[in-house]
């Protein structure tokens, strides 16, 4: 067979093949992330946070994925991506999920928590004293912020914040004015805290809380002097929140996104979550002021937010019952105080995060901004925090007469107003900033200084997986690359020139850049790899990523398997491959690994014969990282660093034995078992162990 029509044929043969559904890979991965919360030898107040982890996931999942499931459910469609029966499908998917959780919180974690001295009291079951020291905090610090809205037609159904706390309640008797108008509407104000700790006078021993719904449902008779409650129910309503934005229409990005920002709250409403009791006529009355169905109604058995138990957790000191702190070690190829223009000129570095520390990156750019011979200083920013070293490194060496140029992301989702922020700060002292191509997200993370080195301008480069955020820096696991590579920064140089002047694209030597050649390059090697592989080569393709469901890349992985690519992939979250099928995916394994950090770094090997490639990216392998957004690849040429990043990120997650799970052919993951011959390995903890033993030993 020719190599042209060994090509044909491999093109042909990935088409037939059913993909998973997206969305209901996005819950499996929350199913994954809830099982540390069911796992015993897990510390209690981190299986809570583990809860409250997947409530926020499902939160937005709610916000960005739900409405279009909902609308085709509305329509009653039966054709295209969202159908009636799809719809009905995920709706089952999450409510079973939603059912586990709520399961797990009141039958496992609340009664651990009253065997070690944590105690969330209802109002059923506060003595005289504690009645009476609650109805006190609700005098002073509850009521003054209450408004009981009666509905009447001069007072329709008020507005309702996306994922606030509500109660609706039906009255006896007559208002007033003499009429029978029985439907109120009381809105919890956001400053209010969810969880209050009781005074240890009247506590008793253990730590003893109430909730503030608890709170206020056991006085709610006392904001309708004159009317008796009847039926009552807590409830929240989660609305659309995808911030859509014309950009060819509008004249300034900020300003648009800014108004978009105020309406973003009071969306189209997508999930309705009230309390297990909560009456059906109360229920069909929410369902019909937010024009929803039965399917996205949930009745939830305790707190309809549980993100909000995030609260207890900090109002406990209760170090055992939490991790162990863990500090990642400072980069081993750094040297404290050595200048890193002088370790950059020996050689690249490369940083495995969190296990080693963010603070080598951030040594980077302090160096770079209190160094007189630096002139120039650019950087891209996606999600950066609210409170960001960072930002204030930069502030100063604009202060220092640096030139600072700025990309800013201003629709990084759900961080639009921290980047607004940021960009309006920036430009007030004098930076340059700018906001990327129309159209476009620019996730790429990139940081370019530019020295002066005698006659010379000579470009130090810093390109990540992850975003510059201290904080989720700390919690996620990601690569930095520091280099001097002359070909390499200057890449990065062009790619900045044309960010900021929308320029034609010079031709990159190194860099890999979407929308532009990212896609359509790592699917043509990954055909080179079968193309290969059907000419009898070993080959051989790992990926890390956190989400797969470009379907170019999935049907050329498809096409490889077929013809003897040996393939690993390591996705995280939603995956639409379907692997280990046979006579269809026989040589593609995928595994998710869901550790005490968030797996970020996103890592592509490719092996023919015994010649072999490894890049980083900022992008995972989707359609909107490819074609929507700006995005890098780059490779790690330096053998040893390559190796470095094979053995930590890629060979010890496939031999992960503890919290890995393995995609089935049927479409669900199972969870490894540990081999009995054998010590079970967990990637991440090898890791902690190995930049920093005694913290893990300490763990154990």
């Amino acid at each position: 067979m020719t190599s042209l029509s060994r090509q044909v044929k491999v093109s042909r043969i990935s088409q037939d093949v059913v993909l998973l559904d997206r969305d209901h890979s996005i819950l499996a991965f929350n199913a994954r992330v809830l099982d540390w919360a069911y796992r015993p030898e897990v510390p209690l107040l981190e299986r809570l946070r583990y809860l409250c982890i997947v409530s926020s996931n499902l939160d937005e999942f709610f916000e960005v994925r739900a409405e279009p499931h909902l609308s085709a459910f509305q329509n009653q469609d039966d054709k295209g991506n969202y159908t009636l029966k799809s719809s009905v499908k995920l709706a089952e998917a999450a409510h079973a999920l939603v059912a586990r959780q709520y399961a797990l919180y009141n039958d496992v974690l609340t009664p651990t928590l009253a065997r070690n001295g944590i105690h969330i009291i209802s109002h059923g079951e506060r003595n005289a004293e504690q009645r009476r020291w609650v109805k006190q905090y609700f005098e002073r610090e509850v009521r003054p912020l209450l408004i009981p809205v009666g509905l009447d037609p001069s007072h329709p159904f008020p507005q309702v914040a996306n994922k606030s706390l509500n109660f609706i309640v039906r009255l006896g008797g007559k208002d007033v004015f003499g009429r029978t108008n029985e439907i109120a509407i009381v809105k919890v104000p956001r400053v209010l805290p969810r969880m209050i700790r009781m005074a240890a006078r009247v506590a008793g021993p253990g730590d003893v809380f109430v909730s503030l719904s608890s709170v206020i449902r056991a006085h709610l008779s006392e904001l309708f002097p004159g009317r008796s409650v009847g039926q009552f129910s807590q409830f929240r309503v989660t609305r659309h929140s995808d911030l859509a934005v014309d950009e060819d229409d509008v004249s300034n990005l900020r300003t648009a996104l800014r108004q978009g920002l105020e309406s973003r709250h009071y969306g189209q409403a997508v999930r309705l979550e009230v309390s297990a009791g909560c009456s059906e006529f109360l229920s069909a009355f929410l369902l019909q002021q937010f024009d929803l169905p039965e399917l996205a109604l949930y009745r939830v058995a305790g707190p309809v937010n549980l993100v909000r138990l995030n609260q207890l957790v900090d109002l406990l000191h209760r170090p055992e019952l939490c991790f162990p702190s863990y500090q990642g070690s400072y980069p081993t190829q750094l040297v404290p105080g050595e200048s890193f223009f002088a370790r950059l000129k020996q050689g690249d570095v490369v940083i495995h995060q969190p296990f080693e520390s963010f603070a080598g990156v951030l040594d980077f750019l302090r160096e770079a901004v209190y160094d007189p011979q630096v002139l120039a200083i650019k950087q891209t920013i996606y999600r950066t925090g609210s409170d960001s070293q960072l930002m204030d490194l930069l502030r100063e060496a604009v202060r220092l007469g640096k030139e600072v140029t700025v990309v800013v992301e201003l629709k990084a989702r759900f961080d639009e107003e921290a980047n607004i922020n940021w960009a309006e700060m920036l430009e007030s002292i004098g930076a340059q900033v700018v906001y990327g191509v129309i159209g476009l997200k620019t996730h790429a993370k990139m940081m370019l200084i530019t020295r002066r080195e005698g006659r010379s301008l000579v470009r130090y480069g810093h390109l990540s997986t992850g975003n510059y955020n201290p904080k989720t820096a700390r919690l996620y696991t990601d690569i930095s690359h520091l280099s001097a590579d002359k070909a390499l920064t200057l890449d990065m140089e062009r790619v900045f020139v044309h960010l900021a002047s929308h320029s034609r694209l010079p031709r990159l030597s190194q860099v890999l850049l979407a929308p532009f050649d990212l896609h359509r390059k790592m699917v043509a090697r990954i055909d080179d790899l079968a193309t290969c592989a059907a000419a009898g080569v070993d080959c051989r393709i790992v990926a890390k990523m956190n989400a797969l469901t470009d379907e170019g890349l999935i049907h050329a992985l498809i096409r490889a398997g077929r013809v003897g690519v040996k393939v690993d992939l390591i996705v995280r979250g939603a995956c639409m491959l379907p692997a280990q099928v046979p006579g269809v995916t026989d040589n593609i394994r995928v595994r998710s690994v869901i550790g005490r950090f968030l797996e970020h770094s996103r890592v592509f090997y490719f092996r023919q014969g015994t010649e072999d490639a490894l890049y980083l990216s900022s992008a995972d392998w989707m359609n909107r990282n490819m074609m929507r957004r700006v995005e890098l690849a780059w490779p790690i040429v330096d053998p040893q660093q390559r190796q470095r990043l094979v053995d930590e990120c890629l060979v010890a997650y496939l031999h992960d034995g503890i919290d890995a799970w393995d995609l089935q052919p049927d479409g669900h993951y199972a969870r490894v078992s540990p081999d009995a011959a054998n010590v079970p390995h967990g990637a991440q903890a090898a890791l902690m162990e190995r930049y920093d033993g005694s913290v893990f030993k300490h763990a154990q």
